[in-house]
């Protein structure tokens, strides 16, 4: 049964701006032009970010026709939307341990598509984000990870081993951006069956 609906998550500081969510985007569009595709410009609070995508997708075909992609910080959140929906989905340079790492960031942040933007990163987040952390539950669906060895902000390595189960694409070099995404699209959006 193809996907229908295709959710997209940004990562930390970034927006459905990001060139990895526009570079899905206009191909969803161009080659798959009957699917659903979101992207939403996610709050600071991620209670309130999965607050939002819950009410987003609450009407939106759960399993096997819906899959979610997610960056960074995204990619923790997929992990916990994937539990939800339990649907498919590809982590992309994940965030394995968000409230560890985060918590150097807490005070006034700038987005990094539009620096003049600026938002509160507030203590309170660290436990929000520990409350979505589904590390101990066995995969709801299919995962595909991309790792790049290179990534400068977070240890691949850290990605391998939370998930075991994930279909594998450890990446040599590379960087946290994943600059050469345009090379992983097409096997991403396979792994995601669109319709």
């Amino acid at each position: 049964m193809p996907t229908t609906h295709l959710l997209y998550l940004h990562g930390f500081r970034s927006s459905p701006q990001s060139t990895k969510a526009r570079q899905v985007a206009a191909h969803v569009a161009q080659h798959h032009p009957g699917v659903t595709f979101w992207c939403p410009q996610l709050p600071p609070s991620p209670r309130a970010a999965m607050a939002l995508v819950a009410g987003g997708i609450a009407t939106w075909p759960q399993g096997p026709r819906m899959a979610v992609v997610g960056s960074s910080l995204g990619g923790y959140y997929a992990s916990w939307v994937a539990q939800q929906a339990r649907c498919t989905s590809v982590l992309l340079n994940p965030a394995v341990h968000p409230a560890r790492d985060l918590e150097r960031y807490i005070g006034e942040q700038t987005a990094w598509h539009n620096p003049e933007e600026r938002f509160f990163f507030r203590p309170e987040y660290i436990a929000e984000l520990q409350a979505l952390d589904v590390r101990h539950l066995p995969p709801a669906g299919p995962e595909l990870l991309i790792a790049a060895q290179g990534d400068e902000l977070l240890d691949w390595r850290e990605m391998v081993a939370r998930y075991p189960q994930a279909t594998q694409r450890v990446l040599p070099g590379g960087d946290h951006a994943l600059s050469d995404f345009a090379r992983h699209l097409p096997e991403v959006l396979a792994f995601c069956d669109l319709a």
